[in-house]
């Protein structure tokens, strides 16, 4: 993919001469605290922004830390391409919540049985995961996927930060 600062970048090609007197003459000024902080702010403001971007359209370049890197894709893809019941978890506390004024005997029972759905679902999603990522991972890159794994799959899908890669029912890709 072409870099926009490779294409057409509408100037000419300083001189060697012009090129080394500019850089000597940003050397040269001497930057105040405020100049100094407020150049620093528009870096991370910068850096903050291409990282939202990337959270979006899923572009490793420029994800967060402990969003990077083919395990945490794996883990990512793993969760995206099945439904999880955790995702409806949400919702149904609100109805249960609601439901305790209309029918608290029946509210108990509604709530024992979503949160058993739900420890079913995690233990089984968690354990095919490891499985997985035994098969194609080394150990020492695994750590940190189990609660980084749970914590997605109990957000709401289309809230999912960086934004889901696969439809669901995909079948996990051999590119890992």
């Amino acid at each position: 993919m072409v870099d926009e600062t490779e294409a057409g970048k509408g100037r000419r090609t300083p001189t060697r001469k012009e090129a080394e007197a500019a850089r000597k003459k940003q050397m040269k000024v001497p930057l105040t605290r405020k100049e100094q902080a407020k150049r620093e702010r528009a870096a991370r403001e910068e850096i903050r922004l291409k990282q939202r971007e990337a959270l979006k359209t899923g572009d490793e370049k420029y994800l967060p830390a402990r969003e990077r890197g083919p395990v945490r894709k794996f883990c990512r893809d793993y969760v995206d391409r099945r439904w999880n019941f955790g995702e409806f978890l949400l919702p149904l506390l609100v109805v249960i919540l609601i439901a305790v004024y209309v029918a608290p005997v029946l509210t108990s029972l509604l709530w024992a049985v979503t949160l058993a759905a739900f420890a079913i679902d995690e233990l089984f999603l968690i354990r095919g995961l490891k499985r997985e990522l035994k098969k194609r991972f080394a150990p020492e890159d695994v750590r940190g996927t189990t609660s980084y794994t749970f914590f997605r799959s109990t957000q709401l899908r289309r809230l999912r930060l960086p934004k889901p890669q696969v439809k669901r029912g995909d079948p996990l890709a051999n590119r890992y």
